[in-house]
């Protein structure tokens, strides 16, 4: 971590003076293109060897291959074929780079480490993109006259030494100590801007995780309470049954004796009607308790098919109507995926009593 960082900030340090004042009379558009085609050769050769590599370490490889191609190209083109615009959009281009190749060397960390690694990655980035924008190479190059080179490697060579002494400290005292390498005025707000950047994403987990509480108590207590009005639910239908189960039983015993004393009165006078219609009654009595049993079985699945859904996780259970008919549970309504509708009818299947499940539920 602390040579990446360092090597980042000597690198952005050091292209502050890479180009001599004589490179920006020299328009050699023939050598230039010879110099960016070579490096397309390089790159493809390199990027070659990454494709036989895996996961992040493929990653990191075509990250140094594109960033080696990237620093070739500004090089030539700050000899060559040097142009303000240009020179600015190069520097640019190899700050991406730069940036591309510690995000990959960060992701093959984890926890504190690289939440670390990303943020000074991202604050020397911010400073590179910001100089290339204000162009101060080219102040430091006009400035220097022709004897500015002799300070250009000077100056590098400084920088990168500053920067190897950086890189023996630690967190943020670090960034602050490479970014003061840099003589740019943009590059002295660094550390602010690292430090408040650091504060806000502290800031921002700790909200996060805050909030993630919040919802999980509100999450929990209404399961809790929608769980406590079903089992009251099921309990008042099922009382409500076995009171309507028994008022049924009692008006049929009370027909079956009506039935039995009309029969006695009518037998001294006919006794094969008698026989018939105590048979007929009978049958009648028979199909009626089967239907009221079936009747009160039906309603006690429903119910135990709808306590099922609400205690189902990830379902929402509010959109999804529940009939039952002679143990086969039909279900319509709404859900957010299909998935949602496949779980309600294996709660369903799952209840006992339940001989088939129809499903006419669509998705939203």
């Amino acid at each position: 971590m602390k040579t990446l960082i360092a090597t980042l900030l000597a690198t952005a340090a050091g292209a502050s003076f890479a180009a001599a004042p004589t490179a920006a009379l020299n328009h050699d558009p023939a050598t230039y293109r010879n110099v960016t085609q070579k490096a397309l050769t390089e790159y493809r050769a390199a990027a070659a060897k990454c494709e036989s590599m895996n996961g992040n370490d493929k990653e990191v490889c075509m990250a140094e291959a594109k960033l080696a191609r990237t620093r070739t190209e500004y090089e030539a083109l700050s000899q060559y074929n040097n142009t303000a615009t240009g020179r600015a959009n190069a520097r640019t281009n190899v700050a991406n780079a730069e940036f591309t190749l510690a995000k990959a060397k960060c992701d093959a960390k984890s926890g504190a480490d690289k939440d670390s690694c990303m943020s000074n990655a991202k604050s020397v980035h911010t400073a590179a993109l910001a100089d290339a924008k204000a162009g101060h190479a080219d102040s430091a190059t006009s400035s220097g006259g022709s004897g500015s080179s002799g300070s250009t490697g000077s100056s590098a060579a400084g920088a990168q030494a500053v920067a190897d002494k950086c890189a023996q400290a630690g967190g943020d005292a670090k960034t602050g100590c490479l970014v003061e390498t840099k003589p740019s005025p943009v590059r002295e707000n660094a550390a602010e801007v690292a430090s408040r950047t650091g504060n806000a994403a502290d800031n921002a987990a700790s909200k996060t995780r805050d909030a993630a509480a919040t919802a999980a108590e509100k999450t929990k207590a209404v399961a809790a309470t929608a769980a406590e009005k079903t089992r009251e639910v099921a309990h008042t239908a099922v009382e409500k049954t076995k009171q309507a189960a028994s008022t049924v039983a009692q008006k049929t015993e009370t027909a079956v004796d009506r039935a039995g004393d009309n029969t006695r009165q009518a037998a001294s006078s006919a006794g094969d009607n008698t026989r018939e219609a105590a048979a007929t009654t009978a049958d009648k009595t028979s199909d009626a308790t089967a239907k009221t049993r079936v009747a009160a079985t039906d309603t006690a699945i429903t119910t135990k098919v709808k306590a099922g859904l609400v205690k189902a996780p990830n379902l929402d259970s509010l959109g999804i109507h529940v009939e039952t008919e002679k143990g086969v549970v039909m279900l319509s309504g709404f859900v957010d995926s299909k998935a949602q509708a496949d779980q309600a009818v294996q709660v369903a299947k799952g209840v006992d009593g339940v001989t088939s499940v129809k499903s006419a539920i669509k998705v939203k």
